[in-house]
């Protein structure tokens, strides 16, 4: 064979192998930009808060550069927040930007002013890998109302440390919540306090129940209860005297028109003689 036809086939074979090893890479590539799924995003966590109160949000985004094909993060999802609102007087939100690399979420503590009002939370999502990134607008509106406010005094009845404890309230015997009762000593009373926020409650009786059963004995209610219950009532809606009014002022006209048409019949009718 000659020379030069046997550095063209071995120049062939050196092209088809590059052509056989860089197919792979190529495909992959490929397949991991067109098939990164949209960017979606989302803030979940409680819609309604006290006066004064703080609680997490939590700020979640997935999809777009930022994801290979096979769901895996490759590049950085990120978040920047902030609030907006009538009166933002000590209204605060922090962190205000974060990664987000935890599938619950990033989490952001939200406090609340003491006014009633909606304030909503505005985030912009952002996805980048490289040189290519996608961004969406989501918002969240969070109610700040005037909390129902329980507070009632433990009495320890030893003079042993108690570590601390969770007490549990329910309300109409359904739990609404918790509170956190810290280590007491030497048989030092300590005043506890709960927060409810409602955007309403149904009209009539409710009642708000702690229990120290729990406790063994070691801490009770001043007055030496292990139980304690508080009720007030919510009124109805005042009573609608507007259609009081038109009922009468029907009524009332109606008892004219029957007097005037009576009187009016009477006089057609001529008196016998």
């Amino acid at each position: 064979m000659r020379t030069g036809s046997v550095l063209a086939l071995v120049a062939l074979l050196v092209l088809a192998s590059g052509l056989v090893v860089g197919a792979p890479g190529a495909s992959a590539v490929h397949e991991r930009v067109a098939a990164t799924s949209p960017l979606t995003g989302n803030v979940t966590g409680p819609s309604v808060f006290g006066y004064n109160s703080n609680k997490y949000l939590f700020i979640n985004g997935t999809g777009g550069p930022a994801y290979a094909a096979n769901g895996t993060l490759i590049g950085n999802v990120t978040f920047f927040a902030s609030v907006t609102g009538a009166n933002t007087t000590g209204v605060t939100l922090s962190p205000t930007e974060s990664g987000i690399t935890n599938v619950s979420g990033q989490r952001t503590l939200l406090t609340v002013g003491n006014v009633s009002e909606v304030l909503t939370v505005i985030v912009e999502i952002t996805s980048t890998y490289q040189s290519a990134n996608d961004s969406i607008n989501i918002s969240y509106d969070v109610h700040v109302v005037q909390p129902y406010v329980l507070s009632m005094t433990l009495v320890p009845t030893t003079s042993a440390t108690i570590l601390a404890f969770t007490l549990t309230v329910d309300l109409d015997g359904v739990p609404v919540g918790t509170i956190s009762i810290p280590t007491l000593t030497g048989k030092q009373s300590y005043l506890a306090t709960f927060q409810y926020a409602t955007l309403g409650l149904s009209t009539g009786a409710h009642t708000f129940t702690v229990s120290l059963l729990n406790e063994h004995g070691l801490v009770t209610f001043a007055g030496g209860s292990t139980s304690y219950s508080t009720t007030f009532y919510i009124p109805g809606p005042p009573p609608n005297y507007e259609v009081w009014y038109i009922a009468g002022a029907v009524a009332f006209l109606g008892a004219i028109f029957i007097f005037v048409t009576r009187v009016a019949a009477r006089r057609r009718n001529p008196t016998r003689k």
